[in-house]
């Protein structure tokens, strides 16, 4: 049995994962931003072990979040699979930080910082990070014209940076970011052109395989296969420099 905390996972591509991993018969927590989204995670999956709640949207209760669900593990894999899509103007959060990069980018490093380290780590990303730019004096487009799909585009390839960055710096542990595919969810839409079972398929196997294929970190994949992500994902010193940059905005130090 495999310890497991999905991020995310009141409905979507998160849930379906969890359900997975607990009909598989593993020991899973779930993640909800809110007491009534916990809810309704707990009641869609009621194997799941169960359910630590905390907005990633906010510095404060992203560490809660984290305290909380070391509480419950600790977790032999975490899969980082909350986040949210393109807005049609900049938000910002009570932090004072761009939504989407607080939420997609920021909450799971703040989590990855915080949480004890598991064997495995898995972040979700898009295919829409070949389209990401990473400028570090401008990560949550305060200086850009503000642009909702290059902004969620930006914060998926970030994803991607913070994959590979982990796995350079932590070598004991299997760390890759992963495209689920174009996805029949909310967020994905009702012309998305992949059911929901082939969006989760690949963490599932990712968390929990002893195949040699799903132990080997460092890479981006999609459908079990890697492939070659944005050329910007594989500099190091973007990496670091995104690292840094994240450490500087949360307070909080990746461990070495």
């Amino acid at each position: 049995m495999t310890g497991v905390f999905v991020t995310g996972s009141a409905e979507g591509i998160g849930r379906e994962t969890a359900s997975t991993l607990v009909r598989m018969g593993h020991r899973v927590i779930l993640h909800a931003r809110s007491r009534t989204r916990a809810e309704e995670a707990q009641a869609a999956v009621p194997g799941a072990v169960g359910v630590v709640v905390g907005d990633l949207g906010s510095l404060e209760e992203t560490r809660a979040l984290a305290v909380a669900a070391q509480k419950v593990g600790p977790f032999d894999t975490v899969i980082h699979n909350a986040g949210v899509g393109a807005a049609a103007r900049r938000e910002t959060t009570p932090d004072g930080l761009e939504r989407i990069f607080q939420i997609n980018v920021l909450g799971p490093y703040v989590l990855t910082a915080l949480m004890d380290r598991p064997s495995r780590l898995v972040y979700l990303t898009s295919g829409l990070e070949s389209q990401g730019q990473i400028e570090l004096g401008d990560l949550q487009r305060e200086r850009r014209p503000w642009n909702g799909e290059l902004a969620y585009a930006d914060s998926k390839l970030c994803d991607v940076l913070l994959a590979l960055a982990v796995a350079r710096r932590w070598p004991e542990v299997i760390v890759n970011a992963v495209d689920p595919g174009w996805i029949r969810t909310r967020m994905g839409g009702p012309h998305a052109t992949d059911p929901l079972p082939l969006g989760a398929e690949t963490q599932v196997w990712l968390a929990t395989s002893d195949d040699a294929a799903a132990r080997v970190s460092g890479r981006y994949l999609k459908r079990r296969q890697k492939l070659r992500a944005n050329p910007a994902a594989y500099d190091e010193a973007l990496q670091d420099g995104l690292l840094r940059a994240c450490a500087a905005l949360s307070g909080v130090a990746l461990p070495l």
